[in-house]
């Protein structure tokens, strides 16, 4: 993938342009479209065209939910690795405390800035976006959906 210009904290956010800008305005007119049907003409049909759009809903919702919980595992397991090459060895042990949130925030700082900001994070107990606020070099993350 490549970037059409450098990733900071304001640009890193992702949209998936099918997901985020077709499937769920489809859905969201769906379920309006349902719902004034089945007000309209009420009968058991109607009404079970509104219970399938919410299960369609919820089952898209939970499929993307899924997608970025793999996502951040695996995050989880990159930061680890990358901690324990690029800690001290007087401080892996502290590693081991950082949640998956902070190792999330993490993913974004430079091999060079990393040791120091994650004993930062655990120092102050920082958020994710504290720590993305706090990178100076910039890691982008292209593959992040």
């Amino acid at each position: 993938m490549v970037p059409s210009s450098a990733q900071t904290y304001a640009n890193h956010t992702r949209r998936d342009p099918l997901f985020h800008f077709f499937l769920l305005p489809v859905l969201a007119v769906s379920l309006g479209v349902s719902v004034y049907v089945c007000l309209h003409r009420p009968s058991f049909l109607t009404a079970w065209g509104v219970v399938f759009v919410v299960a369609v809903i919820i089952t898209a919702l939970k499929a993307r939910m899924y997608a970025l919980k793999v996502q951040d595992r695996v995050i989880r397991l990159e930061e680890r690795l990358r901690l324990a090459q690029l800690v001290p060895e007087s401080q892996p042990s502290q590693m081991v405390r950082l949640s998956e949130e902070q190792l999330i925030g993490l993913r974004f700082a430079s091999d060079a800035e990393l040791p120091a900001l994650a004993s930062r994070a655990l120092a102050e107990n920082l958020t994710c976006a504290q720590i993305k606020r706090s990178v100076k070099t910039w890691r982008p993350d292209e593959w992040r959906v």
